[in-house]
């Protein structure tokens, strides 16, 4: 990109004030910890309904960005950088995707539906990529931020588009379509998705048709809905399993060995190609692909080689534990520059080692010469201080040049026999190759060795979860997350490099060990310790956690420590107890507390806290008020006897939503942000993070009569189906959980739990449900979820939650 600044803003129909000059924008962001903004960024404020980016824009004046797309200037900020002015900064985005998709005039294949989107455009890009430079939408970026974040990566070396379009509601295609602006449409499944955005189905339909209304050609399966829908005179291809009278018409599938064969009438001539797939959604994701191919004229011959060869789609960036204490990042099915630049930003939110390995295959379909391409592609490298490149391919071994500490080899088998001459340990590790490179093969070495149940988190569910409740805080109430007990059962360490990415305030552990860790780790936010043992305190001190003191005898004990070291205002959190009588000090210790904390210069009270104990429980509404107001008495106290202004917090997850004139200076967010609520209401608003998941192992069919599992709790009363999951109460499933009480989800239904949990196994009746050996299981997530669990079990979610063993691998993943 080089567009001059002067014409985006007339592009976009902003005023400007500042300095503008001959300035030359090559660089668009709407993320303020991107590690790309430069002097030539130009940065959209956008503001969403949990978070405003005009609040980091003084940050990215001091990181040398000049130049700002806002609604308003910051106080203060009127003469430090150059701000164009626009009324919605998201619609001044879509606005310069509008210009800069102008710019451009080749085909462009625009897809939406409400199932298959993606996946059709990236077999697409593997099956037209021989014969073009394709640009296409990274990973699902498909919505009213992710539409123009796409169309603004073009170049003028590319000559073929393929972008995606999803909605969620009415009145957004509209937008869309002048980004897109497709010459060739192709409308997927329609399904449930997003129903309640809608009146009803049709009009769901109408609105993803929108897409579409300055197309070519419509490309897709025949169906009543659509037809009665599409305005008069509208140039369609379309296809059916059962309607002769379509264009291409699937008359006979055959399925053998997990692949299938598609028989098709077209242009009355017969044809039949090969899918490695048996699923009917990747039979019509496949049948959309192959229309495409029909409609720009490829032969039979070409269209059957290629569609052999199509793959699972993997969407989404993993995080994985590696071998020797490596973090493993998974992006090992595409290679293109601007998926590049999305894995190293979240390689750069995943700042869990200093050390940083990037295993990068050639780049493919960039629209660019080789010289340019690893030009930019080695600028990024040191923006993102990459400590090693390994680079697999003939294009990079050439280019090798253009890197520091870069090491090739021309091929994936070089590589893995050249392995065990290779050092891997504390450090990241990024695998980012193209489907040809088979990185796949990378990746198994890499990746630590554990069994086949898995707990994946969703970081992108964590992170709306929390701008879902920092949208509710005052702008100057800071945030404290809780991360002890393991991230609640989700894993502490990533979890906390992503809270530092977002900038929270403070993270709270239980005990010293968890703060430890995390400082280890590469953690520099700080961490207050709640449950500090006194045993605990040289540690605390010489790895500069901070620690709650909650009693008389821990005050002069910790004292007693930071004199004998010379310490001068070492930061401590004093709790005061208001009716918890957990742990705090009472209301007749304050003078005490008070007396010897006077003069004292050792030690700094960086907080005064409190704890709730019926937040989430209306029943006791007035004792929590009481608990409030006798904080606000106690800690006033403090305050005025000492002098002093700390920061002050009393309010947990619960108290966030419920007591919301109760926030002082800073909220504690815990078991909301990993997306559990009490409240019925406020759940429908989080995103679920952690989903617990295993295998079917074996599969056997009992008769009526014979039992399952120990103490025979299990009889059979009829032939069953039965299938063993390798996961039991070793790995956190309470034993309350089976004999019929719980279930399991395979293949989108349910299966009870038949017979007792084993330590390491559970047994499912799965009889109605088509399943097979290696499937996968939920065991928690979406169905059932943790708190319909914890419901059942009669406990809390939190139980559920942190009862996950460690033997359980977390895979991490956006």
């Amino acid at each position: 990109m080089s567009i001059p600044l002067k014409n985006i803003i007339s592009a976009i129909d902003a005023k400007s004030y500042g300095t503008l000059g001959d300035v030359i924008i090559d660089h668009v962001s709407i993320d303020s910890r991107s590690s790309h903004n430069s002097h030539n960024t130009l940065f959209f404020a956008l503001i969403g309904p949990n978070n405003d980016a005009h609040s980091y824009i003084k940050e990215l004046i001091d990181n040398g960005v000049q130049y700002f797309v806002a609604s308003y200037i910051p106080l203060g900020l009127e003469d430090k950088a150059t701000f164009i002015l626009v009324e919605n900064t998201l619609a001044a985005l879509q606005k310069f995707a509008v210009y800069y998709r102008g710019l451009f005039h080749f085909p462009v294949i625009g897809l939406t539906g409400s199932n298959g989107k993606t996946i059709v455009k990236e077999w697409l890009n593997f099956l037209l990529s021989p014969d073009y430079n394709i640009i296409r939408s990274p990973k699902s970026f498909n919505s009213q931020v992710g539409v123009p974040l796409s169309i603004i990566a073009i170049n003028e070396k590319h000559n073929l588009g393929i972008f995606e379009a999803g909605i969620s509601t009415i009145n957004e295609m509209e937008k869309l379509e002048p980004m897109v602006q497709p010459t060739v449409g192709v409308l997927t499944n329609i399904g449930s998705s997003h129903d309640e955005g809608f009146e009803n189905t049709n009009q769901k339909i109408k609105e993803k048709l929108l897409l579409f209304k300055n197309a070519s050609i419509l490309i897709y399966k025949k169906d009543t809905r659509v037809d009665s829908l599409l305005p008069k005179n509208s140039s369609t291809f379309n296809w059916s399993f059962d309607d002769p009278s379509a264009h291409v018409f699937v008359y006979k599938t055959e399925t053998l060995n997990k692949k299938t064969i598609l028989h098709y009438q077209y242009k009355d001539a017969t044809f039949h190609i090969e899918i490695p797939f048996e699923d009917h959604a990747s039979i019509e994701n496949a049948i959309s692909s192959l229309l495409v191919l029909l409609y720009f004229n490829y032969n039979n011959a070409v269209i059957q080689s290629r569609m052999s060869l199509l793959y699972p789609v993997e969407m989404r960036l993993k995080v994985k534990n590696g071998i020797n204490n490596c973090s493993l990042i998974d992006d090992s099915y595409s290679s293109d520059f601007q998926s590049l630049k999305i894995a190293l930003d979240f390689l750069e939110s995943q700042n869990k080692f200093q050390k940083k390995t990037l295993i990068l295959s050639d780049i493919l379909q960039s629209g660019l010469t080789n010289e340019e391409l690893y030009s930019r592609v080695a600028k990024l490298v040191v923006s993102n201080e990459i400590s090693r490149i390994i680079g697999i391919g003939e294009t990079i071994t050439a280019f090798k040049n253009k890197f520091t500490n870069c090491f090739t080899y021309r091929s994936t088998s070089d590589f893995i026999n050249d392995f065990e001459n290779l050092d891997f340990s504390n450090e990241t590790i990024l695998v980012k190759g193209a489907r040809s490179f088979e990185f796949e093969e990378i990746v198994a070495i890499l990746e630590e060795k554990k069994h086949e149940t898995v707990l994946e988190i969703n970081l992108n569910a964590l992170s709306y979860n929390l701008n879902f409740f920092k949208s509710k805080l005052k702008s100057d109430v800071k945030i404290m997350v809780m991360v002890k007990a393991f991230g609640y059962g989700n894993g502490g360490l990533e979890i906390a490099s992503l809270l530092e990415h977002h900038q929270v305030d403070y993270l709270g552990v239980a005990f010293a060990d968890e703060g430890i860790s995390l400082k280890n780790g590469g953690i520099h936010l700080p961490i207050m310790v709640l449950n500090p043992e006194s045993t605990s305190f040289s540690s605390i001190i010489q790895y500069q956690l901070e620690p709650e003191i909650y009693n008389l005898k821990g005050l002069h004990g910790f004292l007693k420590i930071a004199e004998h070291k010379k310490l001068k205002q070492f930061p401590i959190h004093i709790k005061v107890d208001t009716g918890m009588h957990r742990l705090g000090f009472e209301q007749n210790d304050i003078d005490e507390l008070i007396l010897t904390l006077k003069g004292n210069d050792t030690v700094q009270v960086k907080s005064i806290l409190s704890h709730m104990a019926t937040s989430d429980d209306p029943t006791h509404y007035d004792f929590a008020l009481s608990q409030i107001h006798l904080f606000d008495t106690l800690s006033s106290k403090i305050m005025t006897e000492l002098h002093i202004n700390p920061i002050r917090h009393i309010l947990n997850t619960s108290g966030i939503s419920n007591f919301p004139e109760a926030q002082f200076n800073m909220v504690r967010l815990g078991i909301g942000i990993y997306g559990v609520s009490n409240d019925v209401e406020e759940q429908k608003h989080l995103e679920n993070v952690g989903t617990l998941k295993s295998i079917i192992s074996q599969i056997r069919t009992i008769p009526a009569g014979d039992s399952v599992g120990y103490g025979r709790r299990f009889m059979a009363e009829k032939e069953t189906k039965i299938a063993t999951i390798p996961i039991g109460y070793a790995d956190g499933i309470s034993r309350a959980w089976g004999n019929g009480v719980g279930y399991v989800t395979i293949k989108n239904h349910r299966a009870k739990i038949v017979g007792s949990v084993c330590m390491d196994m559970l047994m499912v009746d799965v009889s109605t449900i088509v399943c097979s050996e290696g499937d996968d299981v939920i065991i928690f997530g979406e169905s059932p979820t943790v708190s319909e669990m914890a419901q059942q079990l009669k406990t809390i979610p939190y139980e559920v939650l942190t009862s996950i063993s460690q033997r359980v691998k977390r895979v991490f993943y956006r």
